[in-house]
């Protein structure tokens, strides 16, 4: 069995590379709106549901550090969300980040609900 270390740290290298590709597939991130944080978000959260599931009910724990922390912690983007709400309260778009923030905390936790009720529909 490989290292938690070093699972958690490919897992991380290879999630934060995802996101990357996630920025730059939206083409609506940037100065505008933060549509790519938030969509990784809410899909960081719905895979959370699910391998959570996946790794309790079937797969066994010990590739939690590598998928969990490794790389849905380098994949999604808690740290880029708050400086994106940020960057919106200090451009004056107060509504916007209100908006933002209330729509990326309820829509992840929905994913992570909806990625729980996948996860036990298929392997509980």
């Amino acid at each position: 069995m490989m290292n938690p270390f070093l699972q958690v740290a490919l897992g991380g290298a290879a999630g934060a590379t995802a996101r990357y590709a996630v920025y730059r597939a939206i083409a609506w991130h940037g100065p505008g709106f933060p549509v790519a944080t938030g969509v990784v978000n809410v899909l960081g959260s719905f895979a959370m549901g699910v391998l959570a599931v996946a790794l309790a009910e079937r797969l066994g724990n010990h590739y939690a550090p590598l998928l969990l922390s490794g790389f849905l912690g380098g994949f999604t983007t808690f740290s880029a969300f708050s400086l994106d709400a940020l960057t919106l309260w200090e451009r004056g778009q107060v509504w916007g980040m209100g908006i933002y923030v209330l729509t990326s905390v309820v829509l992840s936790l929905l994913a992570v609900v909806a990625g729980l009720a996948v996860g036990r529909g298929i392997w509980a």
